[in-house]
């Protein structure tokens, strides 16, 4: 766990709409930090991993200076705190939160160890909370703004295996309905987002629940999209867009599923193409 971040680029943005993306190296996170940018907003993204990070900024030099990346671990307060003051001082306030940061481990109550249960606890919940915490001082300043928590289907409706991980998202759930009741007269929304399976390195890299890394496959494989596909990246981050921008200005305190119909056929992806 690192104690600061650290900045992989300099240059000095201004004046416009401010968003801080944790977990935006990879996957989902990725693909939000790519849609904001888009659309005008200038963009402070983390990870706890440089090497993604900079393969990231390869990826997303389209934008410029537009966009920033640097070095910062969720579980850490005094990253969060920087993280949000980096963003606030290089582009000038701050009007959007969105935290994409997550692992997954598998196992039951029995053989889920507390290691791997305070890993994705303290990344997938402690971590949106953290980044919160210091992000609200900022959107409070500009008379509000919007918070986004990227959850889960799991945290609805669990597969085999997945203890921690569907604890966390069901967690981050509440925690959404919870800022949102909270912080409704400081002009701020709070909403969250619940994929279903999504082609991103969380299911993509093997890892055990042990080291810390997402672990990608458990023992026994649960179907997570019969007879469907699953979603590219972008297709959820145009939904976190969404709910950034002034369009979803009168949505706060709701989770958004964005699952191709599992929820409503358990066990199955209905589109497949």
């Amino acid at each position: 766990m690192r104690d600061t971040p650290s900045h992989h680029r300099s240059s000095i943005g201004g004046g416009g709409r401010v968003a801080v993306v944790t977990g935006g190296s990879t996957g989902i996170g990725r693909a939000t930090v790519a849609a904001l940018a888009r659309d005008g907003v200038s963009v402070v993204y983390c990870s706890h991993d440089p090497d993604t990070v900079g393969a990231a900024e390869r990826e997303l030099a389209e934008f410029g200076t537009a966009v920033t990346g640097t070095t910062a671990d969720v579980r850490s307060a005094d990253d969060m705190h920087r993280l949000m003051d980096l963003a606030a001082d290089r582009y000038g306030g701050l009007d959007m939160l969105v935290c994409c940061a997550g692992v997954q481990t598998y196992g039951t109550v029995e053989d889920t160890t507390e290691h791997a249960w305070h890993t994705v606890i303290d990344t997938n919940l402690t971590g949106a909370f953290l980044a919160a915490k210091f992000a609200v001082p900022h959107l409070r300043a500009r008379h509000g703004g919007s918070i986004v928590n990227v959850s889960s289907v799991q945290g609805h409706t669990p597969q085999p295996r997945v203890l921690g991980y569907s604890v966390s998202k069901a967690g981050l759930d509440a925690l959404t309905r919870s800022m949102a009741v909270d912080h409704a007269t400081d002009g701020i929304r709070v909403n969250s987002v619940a994929p279903g399976p999504v082609l991103t390195p969380l299911v993509t890299v093997d890892g055990s629940p042990d080291d810390g890394r997402p672990a990608a496959r458990p023992p026994d494989p649960p179907v997570t999209a019969a007879h469907g596909r699953m979603a590219q990246p972008h297709e959820i981050a145009a939904v976190v867009a969404f709910l950034c921008s002034s369009s979803a200005s009168y949505i706060t305190g709701t989770t958004v599923v964005v699952d191709a119909g599992m929820l409503a056929t358990p066990g199955r992806v209905l589109l497949s193409t």
